[in-house]
């Protein structure tokens, strides 16, 4: 996506009353590096708020978890965040509800979270990509959990096709080259 395009997004998405994006794609896509990049360039003074989906998933076998609880942040602007070394619940988090809001991550475009969002954006890469970019990111930590994350995205996939709910598709191969 060029500059440019981002712009003229950008300023579409941000007139509306409570701006609200979705960045989903698998591990290593490049939805944490779109989401600061938006937010960076967001053409008003009311900076988003960010949050990743793995701030509320509850464990390397959270996903559908993560997922369905997507609108509920958008609707309450909060929620409790996950403690991935206690692997227990940690602290609330509350968001400002009159700040626009981008949260990225795998799960994140379900049909009943685009009802409630601006814009939907599927980060769209093979593979191999994402997980040389995965596990260059996050090494040791995600290694030993790359294939059960993977059967749980594919499920995710196969049950909400997130990329058809999409607004947009970023073909990060395409991009790449």
């Amino acid at each position: 996506m060029t500059d440019s395009s981002l712009r003229v997004l950008l300023r579409a998405v941000a007139a509306a009353e409570r701006p609200v994006v979705l960045i989903d794609g698998g591990a290593g896509s490049g939805k944490s590096t779109l989401a600061a990049e938006l937010a960076e360039q967001w053409p008003t003074s009311a900076t988003p708020q960010v949050v990743c989906t793995d701030q509320f998933c509850p464990g390397w076998d959270g996903l559908a978890v993560a997922a369905a609880r997507v609108p509920q942040v958008i609707a309450t602007a909060e929620f409790v965040e996950w403690d991935w070394i206690a692997e227990a619940p940690g602290e609330p988090r509350h968001l400002d509800p009159r700040r626009p809001l981008i949260i990225e991550g795998c799960g994140a475009i379900t049909p009943a979270s685009r009802e409630l969002a601006t814009l939907a954006i599927w980060m769209d890469a093979p593979e191999e990509l994402r997980r040389e970019r995965a596990l260059a990111r996050d090494g040791e930590l995600f290694a030993p959990h790359w294939q059960q994350w993977a059967e749980q995205e594919q499920r995710h996939w196969n049950a909400g096709r997130p990329w058809e709910l999409a607004d947009l598709v970023i073909d990060v191969a395409a991009d790449a080259v």
